[in-house]
């Protein structure tokens, strides 16, 4: 599902009514209406509720005005509000209000304080709001009047239903430009925009439902500029292929781990084992010499390797060499490796002298601090990092800070100027891929804040990759079931005492539920 900016915004609604010829008034027609029918849906007591509409001068408001006409028609008890004017409305939203003064509706003027002081006594003794007042044009801070309104709609605990956005946020950006509503609910139109995927400003738009107006798809997927997508269930449930009753181990890939050092056997373990929960045919883990026998004993399913090592236990770079002799189709490296030179040496020349696809973790991406140009790739081949927060900022040279609050570019320009994939993780984890497409993972819980999950992650990319052979579609299909396991192990375990192994043991669940196969108990953030 594709997320879209401001701009792209007003070019699909350009698009659809000069091109495909469907009238500005009927999108505006089809945006109220369809924000009455998530009332309806959401609030069985409608009928017995009193409801404002808060519109502001624009199309927006405009949007406001079919509400408010939609319900009234519809018996619902309405009070319309239009802040600013009404001789200041223009165009669409304009025909709108006039529509309303002819069924004998009452718009009331709020055009400066003391008039909002005056209505805000009637406003708050009602039991919804619905916020039509700024949509996806507004790019500067409110100010005065509307940020009196909004402070006021806050703190009166009412919930509110806004359009588009909730005002005050800023279609272009996920950081809060200034003060803005706190929706209950968000019905966006055709398509979600960024702030309301993202956060911080994500937080303030509540639950949210994508409303489809009438805008055709092949209009928003024909949009230039930025190639911002949303993960979803839909989407991705046909990428994982059916497995055909002959088939055999050999099909469905190898899957190389190099990972582990003495006190960090539990890394390669849980890579391996993210890599065997995702159907990888064949799992080796490859590890130092004393650590092997642990990561041996920590389960059947996998095959292990000693390499060459250190006397502290982590691997030599002679090591190398048997590692670039073992078979595989895809290697992943970097849990639980440890750090010093030799292994920063180890992993530049590991890139270097390897042909086949890798997926980069943890300690194999610390080895690129110094030098972050050496992590390119050639010749089209397929290269995955996976860095937090912390990892990123140091491969950009960037503080934590500012990684956080440009998570899409800075992961975006980083792909590009790289040729390979990130996958930025934390909260709403982030693809990037060489041609400049970046994909949000809307799933996932705080409960997955907790040591192991990103090893996981390596080894669930890792396999998947060796499936499909191709590492997007590896990318988010790794990335979505990985947090729908997260989610459903949080649903049995809770956030608190939910660990990396349970994530392991629900990664069949989430497949299942991907699928269909089988439905699972799901929580209200998975739907």
């Amino acid at each position: 599902m594709r997320v879209l900016t401001a701009s792209q915004m007003r070019e699909a609604d350009r698009r659809t009514i000069e091109e495909i010829g469907i009238p500005s008034m009927v999108l505006m027609e089809n945006a109220g209406r369809q924000v009455v029918a998530a009332l309806e849906a959401t609030h069985e007591d409608l009928l017995d509720r009193q409801i404002a509409v808060l519109c502001g001068r624009g199309n927006n408001g405009g949007d406001g005005f079919v509400v408010a006409r939609t319900l009234h028609q519809r018996g619902v008890a309405v009070s319309t509000f239009v802040i600013g004017r009404l001789t200041e409305i223009r165009d669409d939203a304009r025909s709108n209000v006039e529509i309303l003064g002819q069924l004998g509706l009452t718009v009331v003027e709020i055009a400066d304080e003391q008039a909002w002081e005056l209505h805000f006594s009637e406003i708050s003794e009602c039991d919804l709001i619905v916020d039509a007042i700024f949509g996806t044009g507004l790019n500067t801070p409110l100010s005065g009047l509307f940020e009196t309104i909004v402070a006021d709609v806050n703190g009166s605990g009412i919930p509110v239903i806004a359009i588009d956005l909730p005002s005050g946020l800023s279609a272009d950006s996920a950081e809060l430009i200034g003060h803005c509503i706190r929706a209950t609910t968000t019905v966006t139109l055709a398509a979600p925009k960024l702030p309301l995927v993202l956060p911080p400003a994500e937080t303030f738009a509540g639950e949210i439902i994508v409303a489809d107006i009438g805008i055709p798809p092949e209009v928003i997927e024909n949009l230039e500029g930025p190639r911002i997508e949303l993960l979803t269930r839909e989407a991705l449930r046909a990428a994982v292929p059916p497995r055909e009753p002959d088939s055999h181990k050999g099909d469905y890939g190898h899957v190389l781990i190099v990972a582990g050092s003495v006190g960090k056997t539990g890394a390669a373990y849980l890579a391996a084992a993210g890599a065997l929960r995702s159907g990888a045919g064949l799992v080796t883990v490859a590890t130092p010499r004393s650590a092997q026998p642990v990561v041996a004993a920590m389960a059947p399913e996998y095959m292990t390797v000693p390499l060459d090592e250190e006397p502290e236990g982590t691997l030599a770079l002679s090591a190398l060499e048997q590692v670039l002799e073992l078979e595989q189709d895809v290697m992943a490296a970097g849990p639980g490796l440890g750090q010093g030179p030799h292994i920063t040496a180890f992993v530049q020349e590991l890139i270097e002298k390897s042909s086949g696809p890798l997926v980069l973790d943890a300690d194999a991406l610390n080895a690129f601090a110094s030098d972050p140009d050496r992590l390119q790739s050639e010749g089209g081949r397929a290269i995955v990092i996976t860095p937090h927060p912390g990892e990123m900022a140091r491969l950009t040279r960037m503080s934590v800070e500012e990684v956080q609050a440009n998570r899409v570019e800075v992961a975006r320009n980083f792909a590009s100027s790289h040729q390979i994939y990130v996958v930025l993780k934390g909260y709403r984890t982030l693809l990037a891929t060489p041609d400049g497409h970046v994909f949000i993972n809307p799933l996932g819980n705080p409960g997955m804040a907790t040591g192991g999950t990103g090893d996981v992650l390596t080894g669930v990319i890792a396999a998947w990759l060796a499936q499909l052979l191709d590492a997007e579609a590896a990318c988010r299909l790794g990335i979505y079931l990985h947090a729908l396991a997260g989610d459903l192990a949080e649903a049995d375990e809770g956030e608190v005492a939910m660990t990396a192994s349970d994530l392991v043991g629900h990664l069949g669940d989430a497949v299942l539920e991907l699928t269909a196969t089988r439905r699972v108990e799901s929580t209200p953030r998975d739907r």
